[in-house]
């Protein structure tokens, strides 16, 4: 997921200039902000968001409802707004028609070409006023915002779930739908969002072109890399306002408040049984499929997973270190040393 934001085309390119799509070397003069303001007058009761006609607050009000009236004839997906469409019909037929002219490089629209522009020119004239970050999108600083309020405009009509970002409510939404649109053409594999599908493709090519620069190691995407950079700098963004405790990755975080909550949205559809995180629900699903994936080198060996196939390797590598002063037997770790000492305990206790 690149890196928790999710993203398709028909979210970023949301616009509320209709002529968007028009391919014109005009670009329109920017309001100023006071006359912006005066201007924009007219509010969505849902999330108060401004605009300067009905039309365009009736357009907006689809990012709420979910309503998506316009559809591809070719493939059957479907719109919020129309010009999204038109757009979007441009990955079927390859039509790029805005071209950046420092490095060549070509967009469906011209707002992903703008945006493109900001990498050359290193602008980001979108700043926070809470905390100085600054954007090169105005609509990614409307989302960061939303970090610092805790606003959560976009609903899920199915279970009422909350999202800062619509596409991260689109997302959401394919979960329910079970909607896996992005196909991998080597394997068959199929994703919600295509940016997964992106990723997963270097599995099948070795590609794994994002590099530390400290200890040399590869990924496969930057957010992977950024995170990995923290175990060297130790940073830990993510804070538990419960108990303290830090973590390097908000999905840590997320699934650490659990333990608090004791929330476990994970359920095992054959016993019922409920799991902090899906990795967890996973690994139980196999105590039911008796499917071993993890295999031993040495001995041949399998298990339910990765974790328990490292705890046997030491059996092959390591010694064991911990003695039992009483009989003499040892072990690998000291807890299970303490473990053992409990049969002791019991016999002096008869």
């Amino acid at each position: 997921m690149e890196d928790g934001n999710h993203s398709d085309t028909s979210n970023t390119i949301v616009s509320d200039d209709t002529d968007s799509v028009k391919q014109t070397s005009n670009v329109r003069k920017p309001l100023s902000h006071k006359e912006g303001l005066s201007k924009k007058n007219i509010n969505c009761e849902i999330c108060g968001k401004s605009f300067v006609n009905s039309s365009n607050l009736k357009n907006h009000k689809r990012l709420h409802t979910g309503e998506k009236p316009f559809q591809c004839d070719i493939c059957g997906k479907s719109f919020n707004q129309k010009y999204q469409l038109i757009v979007h019909k441009r990955s079927h037929t390859g039509e790029k028609p805005y071209h950046c002219d420092i490095c060549g490089k070509s967009f469906v629209d011209s707002t992903n070409l703008t945006s493109h522009k900001r990498t050359h020119t290193g602008e980001k004239s979108f700043v926070c006023q809470i905390c100085g970050k600054s954007y090169t999108h105005n609509s990614r600083l409307v989302d960061h915002v939303r970090s610092h309020t805790g606003e959560k405009p976009f609903h899920c009509e199915i279970c009422g779930k909350s999202f800062v970002t619509n596409s991260s409510l689109s997302y959401h939404r394919k979960i329910h739908t079970g909607e896996k649109p992005y196909q991998c053409v080597v394997c068959g594999k199929s994703f919600i969002i295509h940016s997964a599908l992106k990723i997963h493709r270097t599995i099948h090519t070795g590609e794994r072109p994002y590099c530390c620069d400290i200890c040399g190691k590869s990924f496969l995407n930057s957010g992977s890399l950024t995170n990995h950079k923290r175990f060297h700098t130790g940073e830990k963004l993510h804070h538990c306002e419960i108990c303290g405790k830090s973590f390097i990755r908000k999905a840590c975080l997320v699934v650490h408040k659990r333990v608090h909550t004791g929330e476990k949205p994970y359920y095992c559809e054959t016993c019922g049984k409920s799991f902090i995180n899906v990795s967890n629900l996973i690994v139980h699903r196999r105590t039911h499929t008796g499917e071993k994936p993890f295999h031993c080198e040495i001995c041949g060996k399998s298990f339910c997973s990765g974790s328990d196939l490292k705890r046997h390797t030491i059996v092959h590598t390591e010694k064991k270190e911990f003695h039992c002063e009483i009989c003499g037997k040892s072990y690998f770790n000291n807890c299970s040393l303490k473990r053992h000492k409990r049969i002791h305990d019991g016999e002096r206790n008869i």
